[in-house]
C-alpha cells in the first residue's frame, strides 16, 4: 500500500480556498439519488475543513456523459442531497472551469460550499489533459482528494491537478480506505477467505492470480462460476461462458492446486430461460444444466456450502455479487452472502457497489468492518498496482 500519504492534518486551511475531489457518482433515477452513500462519506472530511475555516470548492463526475454536456448526469441534485446532509447551503456551478466557476469560488466565505458541474462534461478530464488540469487549479489554493473510488483513474482531476496546486492531501475517506484495505491485504488473519463474483472472468484473472497468493480460500459466484464450471467439463446450458477464457479458467484451478488454496465452485444454481426475470426460475445442480438453461444466481445448497467455507474466516475480502442481483427475484444468493460476512467472527472488507449495495438493503453494513466505496481501485490494489491518485499525494 506504500508509506502513509500527507493528510488533512497537513493543511491551514481557514481563509483559503481548497479544491476537494469527491466521488459524487451516486445512481440516479428520473433525477432522484438512489443511493446517497458515497456522499455520506465524503461528510467526515467536509466537516473537518468547514470547522476549520476553509473556503470547500468540490468537483466530482458522475455516469459516463461522454465528454458533452448531458442534462440526465448534472450533479445539481446532488448538491441538494449534500446540503440537506451537510447542513449547510452548498452553490451549485453551471461548469467546473471558466470565468464563472472561478468568480463562484472567488466568492465563497469562510466554511461556506461550491459543487461544481460534472468533470465528464469535458473529455479532456478523462484524457489527464494539463491544460485542464490547470483550469481546474485556478479554483483553489490547495489540494485534497478523497475520491478512493476514482484513485485508479490518471485524470485530470485526480492526478494532474494534484501535481499542481500544493499542498495537495488524503482526505479522511481516502486515508481509511487505504488504512482499511491495507490491513485486510498486508497483514490478514487466517483463515483469509475472499469471495469474488460478477459477470465475467476476464476482467478479474490480474485478480484471481493475485488472490491465489493470498488466501486460503476463494469462492467464486456470478456468471463468472461457469467459465470454470465448463473448464471441469461441466454441461452449462445457455448461461454466460467466456470461452475464449476457459483455458485461462484451467489454468487458475490448476494454480490453485499448486498453491495448496481451495478454490470453491457453487453446485446448484437458480435457472431461468430469461435474464430479466420474465420466465420461471428453478433450482439446478451444476452438474448437467439442461440446453436451454441460464444461471442466474447461486442456489440454496451452494449458499450452505458457502457459508459453511465462511464459518471460521478471520479476515474476509468479497467483491462482486453472486447472480444477476438487479431482478430482485435473482438477488437471493447475494443476499445471503451478504449475511454470510456479516457474520464473521473476524475482519470483513467489502467493495464493489452491488455487494454493498445488498449490505445496505439488509441493514448490514455496519456489522462489516469496512464498506469500499471503490470497487475497482480496491480491486487494482488487490492486483499490486499504483493508483495514479494516490501516487500523486505526496508521502507524510
Amino acid at each position: 500500500m506504500g508509506a502513509r500519504k500527507k493528510g488533512l492534518r497537513a493543511l491551514e486551511p481557514r481563509g483559503r480556498r481548497v479544491l476537494v475531489r469527491v466521488d459524487f457518482n451516486v445512481p440516479l433515477r428520473d433525477g432522484e439519488i438512489r443511493d446517497d452513500t458515497r456522499i455520506t462519506a465524503a461528510l467526515p472530511s467536509l466537516r473537518d475543513l468547514r470547522g476549520r475555516g476553509a473556503r470547500i470548492v468540490l468537483m466530482s463526475h458522475l455516469g459516463r456523459p461522454k465528454g458533452k454536456r448531458a442534462p440526465e448526469f448534472s450533479l445539481r441534485p446532488v448538491a441538494a442531497r449534500l446540503a440537506e446532509l451537510l447542513g449547510a447551503p452548498v452553490a451549485f456551478a453551471d461548469d467546473c472551469v471558466g470565468p464563472a466557476a472561478e468568480e463562484a469560488a472567488r466568492r465563497l466565505a469562510d466554511g461556506e460550499v461550491l459543487l461544481l458541474e460534472n468533470l465528464r462534461f469535458h473529455p479532456e478530464e478523462e484524457k489527464n489533459d494539463p491544460g485542464f488540469a490547470g483550469r481546474l487549479a485556478r479554483l483553489g489554493e490547495m489540494y485534497v482528494n478523497d475520491a478512493f473510488g476514482s484513485a485508479h483513474r490518471a485524470h485530470a482531476s485526480t492526478e494532474a491537478v494534484a501535481r499542481r496546486l500544493h499542498p495537495a492531501v488524503a482526505g479522511l475517506l481516502m486515508e481509511r480506505e487505504l488504512e482499511y484495505l491495507g490491513r485486510a491485504l498486508e497483514q490478514p488473519q487466517r483463515p483469509f477467505v475472499a469471495i469474488l463474483g460478477g459477470a465475467k472472468i476476464s476482467g478479474k484473472i490480474e485478480v484471481i492470480e493475485a488472490l491465489l497468493g493470498r488466501v486460503d480460500r476463494l469462492l467464486v459466484g456470478g456468471a463468472m462460476m461457469f467459465t470454470f464450471l465448463r473448464a471441469r467439463g461441466r454441461a452449462t446450458g445457455r448461461s454466460l461462458v467466456e470461452e475464449e477464457h476457459v483455458g485461462t479458467a484451467t489454468a487458475l484451478l490448476e494454480q490453485a492446486t499448486r498453491r495448496g488454496v481451495e478454490l470453491v465452485l457453487p453446485v446448484d444454481c437458480i435457472v431461468s430461460t430469461a435474464t430479466d426475470g420474465s420466465a420461471p426460475a428453478t433450482t439446478a445442480s451444476c452438474d448437467a444444466l439442461a440446453p436451454d438453461a441460464i444461471g442466474v444466481d447461486i442456489g440454496p445448497e451452494s449458499v450452505r456450502l458457502f457459508e459453511a467455507k465462511l464459518r471460521d474466516a478471520k479476515t474476509v475480502f468479497w467483491n462482486g455479487p453472486m447472480g444477476v442481483f438487479e431482478w430482485p427475484r435473482f438477488a437471493e444468493g447475494t443476499k445471503a452472502v451478504a449475511e454470510a460476512v456479516a457474520k464473521v467472527d473476524g475482519y470483513t472488507v467489502v467493495g464493489g457497489a452491488d455487494s454493498i449495495r445488498a449490505l445496505a438493503e439488509l441493514e448490514l453494513v455496519d456489522d462489516v468492518d469496512w464498506a469500499s466505496t471503490g470497487g475497482g481501485a480496491s480491486l487494482e490494489l488487490l492486483e499490486g498496482k499504483e493508483l495514479p491518485g494516490v501516487m500523486a499525494i505526496p508521502e507524510d
